[in-house]
């Protein structure tokens, strides 16, 4: 049996888990009133709560079936998060609880970096090493260049910009903003992000193209920009009255989506008088469900 560790961010379960939630991402450190309040605010504005542990778990449960179908009683699929239960720990347990001959880790995330799916991977690899060291373990680093998935991406740019009035659109390719340190480590996060926009623009000869981060966390350090507030302001500046982002670091709903995207990008933009539409997320579409089964056969074959 082969096991495959599906991991993700987590978000909290609903407002009560804000602080539970808040304080681990910031490794045991109690958020101020205010921050937990900001966080309350933006949960509040897309419903009360955030619907990524569902569509992971769904993606997983997509995952396992579109594995076994061509492989049938070979895989089992396991669910694992750094912020929210089940943990990439339990997730780890849980395999060798049941006994898998081999082992995978899978990152939703398409873009590597050390300070983020290399931390999943770390996290994931320790904890093989604590309950079954003999197991093998391989940890998937990126994606980002995987063929079904620049086509699948790309599809979704074609369908975004049949909303737009004219083919004169820009279009942002985003992703989640890193803390600008990783710079000067030679990190491969920012190249990756380029690559990803680069293929999907020759793949489907896209003539008008940009690249922004969104998202920063609120420390003190500088983060990596521009963030997509400014880039819209400055596309706008430069006569760009259509733009379509297409936030291609990221695979599902979330707050990241749903609230910094959908809320607050689109009312900076209505205000510039700015056209601005986005990619719909993958979610548990079919179609990005069998890009994530290409990777990890990929993977497995190497």
């Amino acid at each position: 049996m082969i096991g495959v560790l599906v991991m993700a961010y987590g978000a909290a379960q609903d407002l009560d888990d804000l602080p539970r939630y808040y304080t681990h991402i910031r490794h045991g450190r109690m958020p101020s009133p205010a921050q937990l309040e900001d966080l309350r605010t933006r949960y509040l504005a897309i419903g009360g709560d955030s619907p990524l542990y569902r569509i992971t778990k769904s993606q997983a449960e997509a995952l396992e079936q579109v594995l076994n179908s061509e492989a049938p009683n070979t895989y089992r699929v396991y669910l694992g998060l750094k912020h929210a239960p089940p943990f990439i720990e339990d997730g780890v347990r849980n395999m060798v609880e049941d006994g898998v001959d081999q082992a995978v880790g899978l990152v939703l995330a398409p873009h590597y970096s050390v300070m983020s799916v290399g931390g999943y991977l770390e996290e994931a690899k320790q904890a093989v090493q604590r309950y079954q060291a003999s197991l093998p373990w391989q940890g998937i680093q990126s994606w980002h260049l995987e063929p079904s998935f620049i086509a699948a991406v790309s599809q979704r740019v074609a369908t975004s910009l049949a909303l737009f009035d004219n083919d004169n659109v820009m279009v942002i390719f985003s992703a989640h903003s890193l803390p600008q340190r990783i710079l000067a480590t030679g990190d491969p996060y920012p190249k990756q992000l380029r690559d990803t926009g680069e293929a999907v623009a020759e793949y489907m000869a896209l003539p008008h193209y940009t690249f922004s981060w969104q998202s920063a966390g609120r420390t003190d350090e500088p983060w990596m920009g521009p963030d997509i507030l400014e880039k819209i302001e400055n596309l706008q500046r430069e006569g760009w009255n259509q733009q379509l982002v297409c936030p291609v670091g990221f695979v599902s709903d979330h707050l990241e989506i749903l609230y910094d995207l959908d809320i607050q990008a689109q009312k900076h933009a209505n205000v510039l008088g700015v056209h601005l539409e986005r990619t719909p997320s993958f979610n548990s579409d079919l179609t990005f469900i069998q890009v994530l089964a290409d990777v990890v056969r990929k993977a497995l074959n190497r």
